[in-house]
């Protein structure tokens, strides 16, 4: 979970002034740095209050206390700010989902189970951004919903990858759909688009994690697998 780490707002801002370095005029780093972070977070705030495509530059430029002209030294207009967080986001899915630790590759179903618990620990630290690419995807731009999309794709090619290689080892039971990686990224997403939900149920991360994480092996592991990890966990001394 190294690179989770490195998914700080102010990490995230860091890429973005680095990304972006030809759009962003601002010329001291400390203080564009710090600026962005309100930005971003206000344009986060308002998209998921109000929705990014009701949302304008002035009511932006309210919610961050920064005047338009200081708006305008960031981004050029509300699409580009769109493409900017979104990059950051596909960034984050591929840096982190596209670098396992080398003892978990060794097993497809250690690595089916790290891929669920690093990508519910992904949204958790970026729950924000990631509920506002899935919630306002179909107001986007073709170019930035374009951006979503190959997002989205990235992350079921890590889960397909991966299953194709436990049905190919004959680690699954027979007949199991090939439609399963399409089936567990809605398990991924309700964690971020209805976290309050689970908050009010007093759902944790750890508690998710595990309810995903046995769903998906109910599904498609043998059945002496699944009754030997049953017994396995439960310990000899249980009732």
């Amino acid at each position: 979970m190294q690179e989770l780490k490195r998914l700080k707002r102010e990490d995230l801002c860091r890429s973005m002034l680095e990304r972006h370095a030809d759009v962003i005029s601002v010329q001291k780093p400390d203080v564009a740095l710090k600026k962005l972070k309100v930005i971003i977070s206000a344009a986060l705030k308002l998209s998921n209050r109000k929705g990014f495509q009701a949302m304008s530059l002035r009511d932006l430029s309210k919610e961050s206390g920064v005047s338009m002209g200081g708006l305008y030294a960031y981004f050029d207009s509300k699409t580009t700010l769109l493409n900017m967080i979104l990059t950051e986001v596909t960034d984050a899915v591929e840096t982190v989902l596209g670098n396992p630790p080398e003892e978990v590759t060794r097993d497809p179903i250690t690595h089916l189970n790290w891929l669920i618990e690093t990508h519910i620990r992904l949204t958790e630290e970026m729950q924000s951004w990631f509920s506002f690419a899935f919630m306002e995807a179909k107001n986007f731009p073709a170019k930035e919903r374009d951006i979503a999309i190959d997002s989205e794709e990235l992350t079921e090619s890590y889960f397909s990858a991966v299953v194709e290689r436990a049905r190919a080892e004959g680690r699954f039971r027979a007949h199991v759909t090939p439609l399963l990686p399409t089936m567990i990224k809605p398990l991924l997403q309700d964690w971020y688009v209805k976290r309050a939900k689970y908050k009010r149920r007093g759902v944790s991360v750890e508690d998710y994690i595990r309810s995903v994480q046995e769903i998906v092996l109910a599904a498609c592991l043998p059945l002496d697998q699944l009754a030997a990890r049953s017994e396995g966990e439960s310990g000899p001394d249980s009732p």
